[in-house]
């Protein structure tokens, strides 16, 4: 077996992507390797979207996503959108189904080259998101960041998209808020036993939102396809907009939006968004030495 596979360097919205082709192969990229990958500035990424021979029957690869630190994510809807890119343009197909451990995803890629990632239903029962304390309603719960008669953040709506969630509402530009400082904070805070991932969301009409996101394992990102998904379904839930809205990525450069419909007919929640390639090369899954298409020069961490 060769030690080094193929893999794109790609982006979704501005969310950095290692897409890496594991097919045909019984290994899988290691945390040691995510880590080297993401310590070089040339290769730093968000997630590492691994394709994988499919498990399942009726679906076309089992996609296993790591974070930058070398730790396993179940869902990116960012990084999914990338993975269809790729396979459309590697196959000429347009319509896929993938597996993850967070469950079975559909995704087509339109004639205009946007991607729609049927993301599924989201997950609101506190025991499920989960949440270290019961609560009858988590569109809204006791949480905090802050003096207590003055709070920075409060009151978030909590949910699970494939991962945790945490929306807080903000009446003033995203960007204003030190997220850097209270992001560690709020996804280490105790009441998510599994971490979660902290978007600040601020309603600009009630067909927009405008979101922030310090993203559980990876820190401050340019953009978040689950975060996106939970803005727009936490605000419809909470009366704050409708159920099909567009998601303006504050953070991504350029800025950028994403369309999110919270369909009324089966709760799926459906994200459209583009997606990018930039370059290709191979690397070592164990190790994370790499090298880039046209040179024979290896980098490694």
């Amino acid at each position: 077996m060769s030690a080094t596979v193929e893999f794109a360097r790609m982006n979704g919205l501005g969310n950095k992507i290692l897409v890496v082709d594991m097919r045909g192969r019984p290994d899988k990229v290691t945390p040691a390797a995510a880590v080297a990958l993401n310590a070089d500035p040339q290769t730093e990424f968000d997630q590492i979207m691994a394709i994988h021979d499919p498990k399942a029957d009726g679906t076309d690869a089992f996609i296993d996503i790591l974070n930058s630190d070398g730790s396993k994510a179940q869902a990116c809807g960012n990084g999914t959108r990338c993975v269809v890119q790729a396979l459309a343009a590697e196959t000429g197909r347009k319509a896929f189904t993938f597996q993850t451990v967070a469950g079975i995803l559909n995704a087509v890629e339109h004639e205009d080259g946007t991607i729609s990632v049927d993301m599924g239903k989201p997950v609101f029962d506190w025991n499920r998101i989960p949440l270290a304390e019961e609560f009858h309603d988590t569109s809204r719960i006791e949480l905090q960041i802050g003096p207590i008669d003055n709070p920075v953040l409060h009151s978030p709506s909590v949910m699970s998209m494939g991962n945790p969630h945490a929306i807080f509402w903000v009446d003033r530009d995203v960007m204003s808020y030190d997220l850097a400082r209270f992001g560690p904070l709020l996804e280490n805070h105790p009441m998510f036993p599994e971490r979660a991932n902290i978007t600040l969301a601020q309603v600009t009409s009630p067909t927009s939102v405008t979101t922030r996101t310090w993203e559980r394992s990876a820190g401050l990102t340019l953009a978040c396809g689950s975060a996106a998904c939970s803005a727009a379904v936490s605000a419809a839930r909470t009366g704050r907009t409708g159920r099909k809205v567009t998601i303006n990525v504050a953070s991504a450069k350029p800025p950028a939006a994403l369309s999110i419909e919270w369909r009324e007919r089966d709760d799926h929640v459906i994200m459209t968004g583009p997606a990018e390639w930039e370059w290709s090369g191979s690397l070592d899954p164990s190790t994370g030495l790499w090298s880039r298409d046209g040179t024979r020069e290896a980098e490694a961490q």
